[in-house]
């Protein structure tokens, strides 16, 4: 793992026939460090030799379509985003479930485009039959995603992956991580103590 100013990068190989690609996450870029966004994610690109996927919130539009509304809508970001996608030649695996993955919680809505998630070439290769699908938003003003990859073995397998805001979460089988944790922890003096701490640990777990 390596962090740059605006992302991490994971390198990730495959237990089953030792395919090796990176995948980055970046974080949010406010107005004012923009062009420094956009020349690290293309520095990012253009020197990597490995397949590589980007997801999470660029913070960019990549044009009016993205957004529900004129308000404060400036093309050169959009621009300068969609030429750096251009040369490093990535492609943006479609969303499903959701137009926008952002909104300001206001009185008057904006709502916009802001998450997505980009692949070289040769990772969607690998992976042609990959679909990212939007979660439920609840309280955040950003859309969380699942990202799920199908592998063609012996028997067809999905490895799926969930990128949300701020991280990156690989999951192999989440539904026996919690049951392990939730079976490994049982100390406390009363039920509701006892649940309370497996609550506890799981957060911590997950954090």
């Amino acid at each position: 793992m390596r962090r740059g100013i605006f992302f991490v990068k994971i390198k990730v190989r495959n237990k089953s026939d030792a395919f090796q690609w990176l995948l980055a996450v970046y974080g949010p870029a406010q107005t004012k460090p923009k062009q420094a966004f956009l020349a690290e994610l293309a520095h990012l690109c253009l020197k990597e030799t490995l397949p590589m996927i980007i997801g999470n919130d660029f913070n960019i539009i990549r044009g009016p379509v993205e957004k529900n509304n004129n308000h404060y809508y400036d093309d050169r970001w959009p621009f300068l985003f969609n030429t750096v996608i251009d040369a490093c030649n990535l492609r943006e695996l479609e969303l499903s479930g959701r137009r926008f993955t952002w909104t300001n919680h206001r009185t008057i809505k904006t709502f916009e485009k802001l998450d997505r998630t980009l692949t070289s070439t040769d990772w969607e290769l690998k992976y042609p039959r990959s679909t990212v699908q939007a979660l439920n938003r609840e309280i955040l003003d950003h859309t969380l995603f699942s990202l799920t990859q199908e592998i063609h073995l012996r028997q067809e397998a999905c490895h799926c992956l969930s990128l949300s805001l701020g991280g990156l979460c690989v999951m192999d089988s989440l539904t026996d991580m919690v049951k392990d944790i939730w079976s490994y922890t049982n100390f406390g003096q009363t039920p509701l103590e006892r649940w309370q701490n497996k609550i506890h640990r799981l957060r911590q777990h997950l954090s």
